[in-house]
């Protein structure tokens, strides 16, 4: 292991120690909201502790079969020292990732629901029928998984497909499984519209952001202009003859918000709400990111919305991840929402990534 990580795993478990030591005094005890910190951290670092704890007893005892190696002239003791090293480097080699795979920070976002965002890109009503494509997608993959899927904001076209879908879906984990999927997707098919058998290519864009609590995101009333208006469906036929749309522009941002689907005002604004603050939160990362500039950028991790991240090939049954460089020939699957091994195969060329950069961001 380097030297680096060894070190920073030495100052874990001194702090550990000292954490377990600290929950033992009767003032800590007795401070309720101290206690319950600490008692916090010190579960966190348990594991960390546990497995480094685990790793030292392995590298010792690779150091006394060695030790007997060279010194002893017992054969079959040496014979024995030999099998036992070679088990015990096995094991500290695996511990060696354990660690590795420990001391990666969680993403603090990876329990929550998702807003996901679903627009259509070039390639006209290819592109939209694409669109429904994508959101049918990921609504499979949410049955799948026994995630809710409720639909904020829809748009459609007079074809059945979709200029716009804004939806959440609530489920444990779902953005830790979603977050890869930000971006641009293509596809390659020859559309409906097309009489000649021409193959074309077409964009939708996918924006997947974490659901914001009220306390992680304040919004000032007076920063806010509401207007409401009239909906209206495909083809511009009204829904109803109330004013139940609401249209939120958050000012000092600039960010625009529309919800139009339910009848009720109340119910659109309580979604534009909802989705406003999903998108005032990643605004505002984005910024703090930009801003600390030193914070290194996963190659897969939520992508960038403008990256182009995946190509659907329907005359060659294929779906090729550009950032992994992973083809899987199982297209129709796919979009039928069996999505775990892509989904899978980005969780861990992501995990490989972090633990590459251990060193390099270890003081």
């Amino acid at each position: 292991m380097e030297k680096a990580i060894e070190a920073r795993l030495e100052k874990i478990a001194q702090k550990f120690k000292e954490i377990e030591e600290s929950l033992g005094k009767p003032e800590v005890i007795a401070d309720h909201k101290k206690f319950q910190a600490l008692a916090k951290e010190h579960k966190e670092l348990q594991p960390i502790y546990e497995t480094y704890m685990e790793y030292k007893k392995v590298k010792q005892g690779i150091e006394e079969a060695l030790e007997i190696i060279e010194s002893s002239d017992d054969e079959d003791l040496v014979e024995l020292a030999k099998e036992e090293k070679k088990e015990l480097e096995d094991k500290l080699e695996k511990l060696e990732e354990e660690l590795k795979k420990l001391l990666i920070p969680k993403d603090p976002n990876d329990e929550k629901n998702v807003i996901l965002e679903i627009r259509a890109g070039a390639g006209g009503e290819e592109a939209a029928l694409f669109a429904q494509d994508l959101f049918r997608m990921y609504t499979r993959y949410a049955e799948r998984r026994g995630w809710k899927v409720e639909i904020l904001s829809l748009h459609e076209t007079g074809l059945g497909g979709i200029k716009e879908v804004v939806a959440m879906i609530s489920g444990k984990g779902a953005y830790s499984r979603l977050k890869y999927e930000s971006g641009v997707h293509r596809v390659q098919r020859v559309p409906v519209t097309e009489s000649s058998g021409r193959i074309h290519t077409s964009t939708a864009t996918v924006a997947i952001l974490p659901e914001a609590e009220e306390v992680e995101v304040k919004i000032d009333e007076k920063d806010l202009r509401i207007d409401t208006f009239r909906s209206s469906g495909a083809g511009g036929q009204h829904v109803n003859t109330t004013d139940s749309a609401v249209r939120i522009t958050h000012i000092p941002t600039g960010i625009v918000v529309t919800c139009s689907n339910e009848r009720s005002q109340i119910q659109n604004r309580i979604k534009a709400m909802k989705i406003l603050r999903a998108r005032l939160k990643e605004y505002y990362e984005r910024q703090q990111k930009e801003k600390l500039d030193s914070a290194r950028r996963s190659q897969v991790g939520s992508g960038d919305r403008s990256e182009k991240i995946r190509t659907y090939n329907f005359p060659e049954g294929r779906v090729t991840d550009h950032r992994i460089k992973l083809t899987l020939y199982n297209l129709s699957e796919f979009l039928d929402g069996e999505l775990d091994e892509m989904i899978d195969a980005l969780a861990a060329a992501e995990q490989a990534e972090k633990i590459q950069a251990l060193s390099a961001d270890t003081p």
